[in-house]
């Protein structure tokens, strides 16, 4: 499908260098979109055309596509986003707005929204809602873990390809089809000596530091005040009953929908209905009118 071209974005939040993508009308109601797992902005631009009703505002979370990488003395928790993401917030001077979370944006989505309610109109998570608890007597084996992966990380090196297409190559398959691997991997993708290599960092593939418990995530999904849509995905983590029956036992306000596709289901060609969903979704909860 063709897609309008987004407008690029550049941020400068706590020392760090951000980039993102933009598409839609600024004067437009305000959302911002969260990429997941190794993705990057332009894992939205099938979809963020489509919500017409807004304007899209997608990053790249740091050590993804364009933004910078944590300095080797830093990680990656999930919540180590928050900071950078209310400097991204407080540059674009959005006090409200919708939020939208693909899978690690999913659940970093919904620790913002239960630490920020008052902020956020409405949530959409796509195919995503929370990391998996870990229970309290494995803290020292995880610790260890993050401190084992953190030194075999900062020694290695990404991966070089010959070509762009060599890398997309390496994406795509049947759980991504090729024009998405190709929106997603040319904005993870550096040139260098001999080719290209991902600029994201390697650090990312590291087990974290310390994982929420059960009682962490219930306490972050019983914060989710605001009106809230999950779309768990047929051929993705909709195949993981326990997902939507979390969501269910503790979000209040939750709407939860099945769309057909695999995990990168506003990748694939049900874009248009995960749209759709959203788009009602979204008009229905913006009726209240702006806080």
């Amino acid at each position: 499908m063709n897609t309008p071209e987004p407008r690029e974005l550049r941020w400068q939040v706590n020392g760090l260098r951000l980039a993102g993508l933009a598409w839609g009308d600024p004067a437009a109601r305000p959302l911002l979109a969260l990429h997941g797992w190794l993705d990057n902005a332009a894992s939205f631009s099938m979809l963020a055309p489509l919500l017409v009703q807004h304007q899209v505002v997608a990053l790249d979370l740091t050590g993804h596509g364009r933004s910078d990488p944590r300095s080797t003395d830093a990680g990656y928790q999930i919540w180590e986003d928050l900071p950078e993401l209310l400097g991204v917030l407080d540059a674009l001077g959005w006090q409200h707005f919708d939020l939208l979370g693909h899978s690690r944006g999913a659940a970093i989505a919904s620790i913002m929204a239960a630490a920020f309610p008052e902020r956020i109109r409405s949530l959409v998570l796509l195919d995503g809602l929370a990391p998996e608890p870990v229970a309290e007597a494995l803290f020292p084996g995880q610790l260890r873990k993050y401190v084992d992966d953190k030194r075999r990380w900062l020694a290695c090196h990404n991966r070089v390809y010959a070509s762009v297409d060599d890398a997309i190559a390496s994406r795509a398959g049947d759980k991504l089809p090729p024009a998405a691997a190709r929106l997603l991997v040319e904005r993870n993708l550096r040139p260098c000596d001999g080719g290209y290599t991902w600029s994201t960092d390697l650090r990312l593939r590291g087990a974290s530091a310390v994982k929420l418990t059960g009682g962490q995530i219930a306490a972050v999904l019983q914060g989710l005040s605001m009106p809230t849509l999950l779309l768990v995905a047929e051929q993705g983590l909709g195949g993981r009953p326990e997902m939507a029956a979390l969501a269910r036992r503790y979000i209040g306000g939750l709407q939860l929908e099945s769309v057909a596709g695999g995990h990168h289901c506003h990748m694939e060609s049900s874009v248009e209905d995960v749209a759709a969903r959203i788009n009602r979704f979204l008009l229905s909860t913006n009726r209240g009118g702006t806080r």
